[in-house]
């Protein structure tokens, strides 16, 4: 593993509103690449319909996502959609794009094709002032990064390595399971510092609380884990395994499951999982075309959501109490999943029979790699792999079948085997 750096000047631009053009100055092109516009020409040397799509990824608040292509990246802004932002370049494009919040500062590892940045080199691009920042190499490819504003996270597929953000320097290192999928996530509030990683054991996930210098393991699933997400502050945590039939719920720091949920009863591939900002929804996108909508009991009835994650964090603070996770779990109220008719028999029959199944749900193509995250207003917001945008709504009060608000096609793409 080799690192390399200029002097690290982060002068972090925070935009509100997406990334307007002035704040991307071109004093030098991003690799070799000219500046473009998203309301200019594009590069005449690339034809559009060459454009490939090898990567979509949120940034942290879900208001904006970034899309690698075999010549390049582009930035989305959510709400309202529109592509705010794109660079081409003529070498190759990036598998791994990683935002920063709505900053200039990009996290980019280059596709299997791009003839200048391999997939095992991870760049730090300031686009404010157009200059790789940090560089990171290792003998192995890079499944994913991850940032914070103090962090930077890059996961390989047996270890996980920590660095600090303003000096570059290594931190911590985490020896994991075989993880092909680069799984990882972590809090992104200041007060908290929290990783969440696959184990050494299948159906094992590891908690890093870096803050309190505390590793929490918790044994989620017997099959091994292949999705998992965390609330901003670090205090919840939701996995699914390689089954794809079942969504736990935990309280990330003494590991106590809270809720499960149930996708269906059938296998399936999970391809991401979405807790709402104020931790009463959670959303499933899986290989079977549906994404599902979840009721949680995770949360305080009758608190607005501003104040349900600073009870959250004070219930949690007695980690070791019985009692510390009544402020966290809620009794059944509008808006419950519905459950088996025949629950009474729950000590007789399977299991899913008194499982919580989904309380609305939106149909998809099934042939497409979907992630999904929640908007304003019971809106949910699907990607799609095959360049598609959807906006949906869901009644909070009888959920259902959820109705479409809004179609884009931001890029006109064949959906090819990467």
């Amino acid at each position: 593993m080799t690192i390399a750096s200029s002097p690290m000047s982060l002068a972090v631009s925070t935009l509100q509103e997406g990334f307007p053009e002035s704040e991307f100055l071109p004093v030098e092109p991003l690799m070799d690449a000219p500046y473009n516009s998203p309301s200019g020409n594009s590069n005449p040397e690339i034809d559009e319909s060459e454009i490939d799509l090898l990567s979509v990824s949120w940034n942290q608040d879900y208001g904006c996502f970034a899309a690698g292509t075999n010549h390049g990246f582009r930035i989305y802004n959510c709400d309202p959609f529109k592509e705010t932002f794109r660079r081409d370049l003529k070498s190759g494009g990036f598998g791994i794009i990683e935002m920063l919040f709505r900053s200039n500062i990009l996290a980019l590892v280059g596709g299997k094709a791009n003839t200048q940045y391999p997939p095992n080199k991870v760049i730090i691009w300031d686009d404010h002032q157009s200059r790789c920042i940090g560089e990171f190499s290792f003998r192995s490819e890079v499944r994913a990064v991850k940032l914070r504003r103090d962090r930077i996270v890059v996961v390989l597929e047996h270890k996980i390595y920590v660095y600090n953000f303003m000096d570059l320097k290594l931190l911590h290192q985490i020896e994991t399971l075989a993880n092909p999928r680069g799984l990882c996530c972590l809090s992104h509030q200041v007060n908290t510092s929290v990783l969440a990683c696959p184990g050494l054991r299948r159906g094992q996930v590891r908690v890093e609380h870096f803050g309190l210098n505390m590793t929490k393991l918790i044994n989620a699933h017997d099959s091994r884990i292949a999705c998992l997400t965390m609330t901003m502050d670090g205090l919840l945590l939701a996995t699914a395994s390689t089954k794809g039939t079942l969504v736990r719920i935990f309280n990330a720091m003494d590991g106590t499951r809270l809720q499960e949920v149930r996708r269906g009863v059938d296998r399936a591939d999970i391809y991401g999982i979405a807790l709402s900002p104020n931790v009463q929804w959670l959303a499933v996108s899986s290989d079977k075309g549906t994404v599902h909508i979840f009721s949680l009991r995770v949360r305080v009835v009758g608190e607005d959501p501003s104040s349900v994650q600073s009870t959250a964090a004070a219930a949690l603070s007695h980690q070791y109490s019985s009692s510390s996770l009544d402020a966290l779990i809620s009794p059944t109220s509008a808006g419950a999943n519905p459950g088996s008719s025949l629950s009474f028999m729950k000590g007789v029959l399977p299991k899913y029979f008194s499982s919580e199944w989904s309380f609305a749900r939106f149909h998809l193509p099934e042939c497409t790699h979907y992630m999904s995250a929640f908007g304003s207003q019971n809106t949910v917001i699907i990607v799609g792999m095959d360049g598609s945008f959807y906006r949906c709504i869901f009644d909070p009060v009888n959920g259902g079948e959820m109705v479409q608000h809004e179609y884009v096609r931001f890029l006109k793409t064949q959906l090819k085997s990467r």
